[in-house]
């Protein structure tokens, strides 16, 4: 084919998507008129006109979202079909448009009609002749890779092109994610458009795209049933906020919004956390044995609330002592979440108090006489609130710090080493790993209650001050990354669609965390055993399965490597059977000719520095430096004193980033510097899986730098 036909099809498909681009600005034109009439309405002075303001005005911001979102790269696909099945060209694109006429101009690429574009193939090619990809830069279209997919067809189509799939796969890389929804292959469209019910397991070894392909089925379940899942909202849940930053332009690029983007540190609505523990730490908080802690935690006396209440009513004196407040404190706890009891407080004090009214002046009274003083009396009242006050989660975690209190709540829970541990793990700033225990103890705890009960005394105790758990900078905070519940109270945790990638890696407590997301939810969850950071994997498999609980699974292996290259996977898949992981081992289906190198250097600086230079001049994207845990800050001095790295390493797109193993999880570069591979290996009991992870994040080429 030559350079005068390709030439020639370009022209053809850029004035298709010309025609395109107008009618995608006469649709955002649309809606900028829907959004002025609403306005207008809301001037109309009734209660009705703002109603109807109000939803125009938010129909007209979704579509301007959607259309804007998707234009960049708006058309991507065409399909040329057999004359039986339909004479006209389709076309595949991010979003679905019709011309004037209500006519199909762009084709959604999560509509039925847009199935066989993924699935069609040689051996059954759907009555498809012809699949193109269009490629462009903006709103120009720069090249055309066709595939003849039926041969036994006569045709004059001129087939361009030596293939979408490797042209996309040979691209530098950047600091963010892109959507591949025009290279989908088929075993990862199956996933995509499985069934819309229960959980899809998507499993495969690295580089096989489980991450994009899970972030491609939630963009099709807001399209295959939006009420559903923009009503409950999708929540996506990754490991790390590098992790969360690097996916996060996938979705709207595909024209969706309605989602959730968190990190395990910010799954708890209004809260975030990105300091992580010590491994053994984190071993500790993340066992499923910190349940029953917290447990025990919750039923706790609040460390210094009074112990006795005393007063004098009439010729009686009424006490409250140890004996009485311990029935006080089992009849309240018995009742459920202990904030939830917050109204019940004053009438069972009431009731224990009056059992002591005995003198003959004392009675002329009625029990109502007396339970009308108490709810007036500034001392009652004083004492009641400060003995059970509404509890924050935060607050009750802060309780562990006391030695005894924790030693007490952990016998015959934890072994003495991981007492000793914990208790000197507690800071001022909460760890990744200290956000499920919170979650625990808001369950445990329960919201106070909003509203009166129908039998409620409107003089029963309530902290309304404490009702609203989320503030204005919280929900400020929560809107950039997309979707969130209504407030900070459980009853509004709950998601239609939970997302969680890099499922290997979650503790048992993370898995109770996100379950209660997800307990009506339909799932996708992502992940491969031998990348796991967890040293307990039996453990987490049974909190998982008790989050998901009875639900249906469907089941998908993705068998092919599209990251790396060939010869970066075998160093990585080697090393795997060398140490004993048991990895699943993809196809890697491109050859660079460049092996990785490893380097054995007397000054561990000058070896990286000389590393990283030849990497950044070898390759056109991104160049990651991973480094073990302890040398992080060492080697961030590093970089920032290296010259010629000046203006690549600060900013979102910096091209130089230094990254420990963990952090590396679900990123992908062009090129990656290992330094001290073996002390990597050596920081954690899972080290072996880590240093597999980082060995299987480069595309194009490998460096390791150690000084043994």
């Amino acid at each position: 084919m030559n350079d005068d036909v390709a030439a020639r099809e370009i022209a053809r498909e850029q004035d298709f998507v010309d025609t395109v681009y107008r009618q995608l600005a006469e649709s955002a034109r649309s809606a900028e008129e829907l959004a002025a009439e609403g306005r207008a309405r809301g001037q109309l002075g009734h209660e009705g006109g703002l109603v109807e303001r109000d939803a125009m005005l938010y129909q007209a911001a979704k579509r301007l979202a959607t259309l804007d979102a998707a234009h960049e790269g708006l058309v991507f696909g065409r399909l040329d079909m057999r004359a039986e099945v339909d004479p006209e060209p389709r076309y595949v694109g991010r979003i679905g448009l019709r011309d004037a006429n209500r006519d199909v101009l762009l084709i959604d690429w999560r509509a039925p009609a847009a199935a066989v574009f993924y699935q069609a193939t040689h051996a059954d090619p759907h009555g498809v002749i012809r699949r193109r990809i269009l490629r462009s830069q903006g709103v120009t279209v720069i090249g055309v890779e066709d595939e003849l997919l039926d041969g036994d067809v006569e045709t004059e189509l001129p087939i361009v092109g030596e293939g979408a799939l490797m042209a996309q796969l040979s691209r530098a890389r950047d600091r963010s994610m892109h959507s591949i929804v025009a290279t989908i292959q088929a075993e990862q469209d199956r996933a995509i458009r499985a069934p819309n019910k229960g959980v899809v397991l998507i499993g495969g070894g690295p580089g096989t795209g489980k991450t994009v392909v899970a972030l491609h089925r939630a963009a099709y379940l807001l399209y295959a049933d939006r009420r559903r899942y923009e009503t409950g909202g999708v929540l996506v849940v990754g490991p790390s906020g590098v992790f969360m930053r690097y996916i996060e332009r996938v979705l709207p690029s595909l024209g969706e919004t309605a989602v959730a983007l968190r990190s395990l540190g910010e799954v708890v609505d209004g809260l975030r956390a990105t300091r992580r523990d010590d491994p053994r730490i984190a071993e500790v908080k993340g066992s499923a044995a910190m349940a029953e802690l917290l447990r025990r935690t919750a039923r706790q006396s609040v460390p210094g609330a009074p112990r006795e209440f005393r007063i004098f009513y009439r010729d009686d004196v009424i006490t409250l002592g140890p004996r009485e407040l311990g029935q006080a404190r089992r009849q309240l706890l018995s009742m459920g979440p202990r904030n939830r009891s917050t109204t019940k407080v004053a009438s069972t004090l009431i009731d224990l108090m009056w059992r002591q009214v005995r003198s003959e002046r004392a009675r002329e009274r009625t029990k109502e006489d007396f339970a009308d003083e108490m709810r007036t009396s500034d001392a009652f009242l004083d004492f009641a609130s400060s003995w059970w006050p509404v509890l924050d989660a935060a607050t009750v975690l802060g309780w562990l710090r006391e030695t005894d209190l924790l030693e007490r709540v952990a016998e015959g829970v934890l072994e003495d080493e991981q007492v000793r541990l914990l208790a000197k793990s507690w800071s001022d700033e909460l760890s990744v790993d200290d956000i499920p225990l919170v979650d625990e103890l808001r369950y445990l705890l329960g919201d106070p209650p909003l509203v009166a009960d129908e039998d409620q005394d409107p003089l029963d105790l309530v902290d309304s001050s404490l009702q609203e758990l989320t503030t204005a900078s919280d929900r400020e905070y929560a809107g950039p990354r997309g979707w969130a519940p209504p407030s900070g109270r459980i009853e509004d945790d709950g998601y239609a669609h939970v997302l969680v990638d890099e499922a290997q890696d979650l503790t048992p407590m993370q898995w109770r965390m996100v379950g209660r997301r997800g307990r009506t939810a339909t799932w996708t969850i992502v992940g491969d055993p031998a990348q796991s950071s967890w040293p307990v994997p039996a453990e987490a498999t049974a909190a998982r399965g008790a989050a998901l609980g009875d639900k249906a699974v469907h089941d998908f292996h993705l068998s092919t490597n599209y990251r790396n290259s060939a010869e970066i996977y075998a160093f990585a898949a080697a090393y795997a059977e060398r140490v004993g992981l048991d990895a699943d081992l993809p196809n890697a289906v491109r050859s660079t000719g460049v092996e990785p190198v490893e380097q054995v250097v007397p000054d561990l600086e000058a070896g990286a520095r000389a590393a990283v230079a030849s990497l950044v001049e070898s390759v056109e994207g991104t160049v990651g430096i991973v480094v073990p845990v302890a040398r992080r800050a060492e080697a961030s001095r590093w970089v920032a004193s290296w010259p010629e790295l000046a203006g690549m390493v600060e900013g979102a797109d910096a091209r130089v980033v230094v990254l420990t193993g963990l952090d590396t999880k679900g990123l992908e570069f062009d090129g990656i510097v290992v330094v001290e591979p073996g002390e990597i290996e050596a920081e954690s009991p899972t080290g072996r899986a880590t240093l597999y992870v980082v060995y299987t994040r480069a595309t194009q080429r490998m460096t390791t730098v150690s000084t043994r």
